[in-house]
């Protein structure tokens, strides 16, 4: 199949793509809650184990051996079987979400795995037709517009003719040496990939994983997105890595947001309302959407909005996982958001389609933190300058450090002229100053959000504020200081 192609004001062309528009939904939403979950969470024991099961000695190997039996005898064909997401339920969760600030939600459509959490026309493997038997995303599609929320997908698909390759494959030692992992079998083509050329007894990808030169492949990737942005008409669609298959000189990924765009062009009276998200700093590609962060951020005020993607504990649910807090989950929001950027926070589900007991701790302390302080987050844009003092994110590929603030980091936001500084820790001395605002910022009055009015006074150093004793939402609070 080749894909039909929605006509409209962008071409599929780098250069027309580059007059993409960041809609204002996106630059006032802040906050997205993302379901990256499928059959892969069946296990229980982390990200990427559709490809490791099939790496020998490697610790998803082992627990598949030893749980299930032998990549040979059972495979990740039988392992998606198992998921059955029984207990699955997006009006509650999406109840959660929105209650923890969400104002925008992204639904997993396929990761590298090449299993579908759709019903497709397309492809046999996909959640309405083996083990969950019914419609994943149209599920949490229909619970997200009928809160008002803005819907997104991801998919994670440019990947995986490379990434998979490892299930063409067999043991090199033990009792099964030689025996071709179920990858091999062409019965299962379809959802194993013809992708022996990327193989490597090395157990890497023989090139980048999110490049192949394969351009039956292209085809099938641009089908298959082609697919999802008609069937659920997203308002964000996000691809795990960059524009695909760009560096293969191929138009398969600017096909593919054109249509996005073009698509939403045509149901929001010729502009268009949607986000494609992907992950290149490359100036010529890096306008034709919205520059997305994995697990990281950005040291100043980027001058575009921008997002930043992160989980609360592994990508797919890990029992050896640590979780960060409601608190840590926080102060990256607000740390993102002074710099112009959103976060899109991955909150764990079982595979029965649950969240557990420490998730529904975070998002209950998310809510409460947000029912009192979200005012400076929501519809807000960057200050002159992200904030003071001497604490700074650690900006190291995927490393996620808990800051450890101080009483002199403040971070700011501004709507109209109102300016909320987030004061990242209570100070104990009884006041915060503020050294940004200054006597000609001409200070007219302060709120400390959850308790009101409070008295300050201006000065050559600062802008001093006088606090209680505590701060109404423990560490992390927000001064809404009112400028004439």
């Amino acid at each position: 199949m080749n894909a039909q192609l929605a006509a409209g004001p962008f071409q599929p062309t780098i250069e027309s793509l580059a007059g993409f528009v960041v809609p204002e939904w996106f630059r006032d939403a802040k906050l997205g809650i993302w379901s990256h979950w499928g059959p892969q969470s069946v296990p229980r024991f982390g990200d990427w184990y559709a490809r490791h099961m099939y790496r020998e000695g490697s610790a998803q190997y082992l627990y598949h051996l030893r749980t299930y039996g032998h990549p040979s005898r059972f495979g990740y064909k039988d392992l998606v079987a198992l998921w059955k997401a029984e207990k699955f339920d997006p009006e509650a969760l999406m109840d959660r979400y929105v209650a923890a600030g969400a104002k925008y939600f992204v639904a997993q459509a396929v990761h590298h795995d090449n299993f579908l959490n759709y019903d497709s026309a397309l492809h046999r493997w996909n959640s309405a037709k083996v083990g969950p038997g019914r419609d994943i995303v149209a599920g949490w599609r229909d619970a997200a517009v009928a809160r008002g929320l803005r819907f997104g997908l991801s998919e994670h698909l440019g990947a995986s003719f490379s990434w998979f390759a490892t299930n063409k494959g067999a043991d090199e030692n033990g009792p099964y040496k030689g025996v071709p992992y179920d990858g091999s079998d062409p019965s299962y083509e379809d959802l194993y990939l013809p992708n022996l050329e990327h193989y490597s007894k090395k157990l890497e990808p023989v090139q980048d994983p999110w490049y192949t030169p394969n351009t039956w492949w292209h085809q099938r990737w641009l089908d298959l997105v082609t697919e999802m942005i008609d069937k659920f008409q997203p308002d964000l669609l996000y691809s795990d890595g960059p524009l695909p298959f760009e560096s293969d000189g191929h138009a398969a990924g600017a096909q593919a947001v054109a249509h996005l765009y073009n698509t939403s062009a045509a149901t929001h009276g010729g502009v268009n309302q949607a986000v494609y998200t992907q992950k290149t700093r490359e100036a010529k590609l890096v306008q034709i959407g919205v520059f997305d962060i994995e697990r990281s951020q950005e040291p100043d005020i980027r001058p575009d909005p921008w997002q930043t993607d992160t989980c609360v504990g592994g990508w797919f649910y890990d029992v050896r996982a640590r979780y960060k807090t409601a608190g840590h989950v926080l102060e990256i929001l607000v740390d993102v958001v002074a710099k112009n950027g959103n976060l899109l926070l991955n909150i764990l589900q079982q595979p029965d389609g649950t969240i557990d007991d420490e998730c529904s701790f975070l998002l209950d302390e998310m809510a409460r933190w947000i029912a009192i302080c979200g005012e400076g987050i929501f519809g807000t844009s960057p200050f002159r300058v992200f904030g003071e003092g001497p604490s700074q994110v650690i900006i190291d590929h995927f490393r996620e450090d808990q800051v450890d603030w101080t009483a002199q980091d403040i971070r700011f936001t501004q709507r109209d002229n109102t300016v909320y500084a987030f004061l990242m820790r209570w100070p104990t001395d009884g006041s915060a100053l503020i050294r940004t605002l200054t006597p000609a910022d001409n200070v007219h009055a302060v709120r400390l959000l959850g308790h009101g009015d409070t008295s300050w006074e201006q000065t050559n150093d600062g802008l001093r504020v006088r606090l209680p004793q505590a701060g109404p939402t423990g560490e992390l609070n927000c001064l809404a200081v009112q400028l004439a």
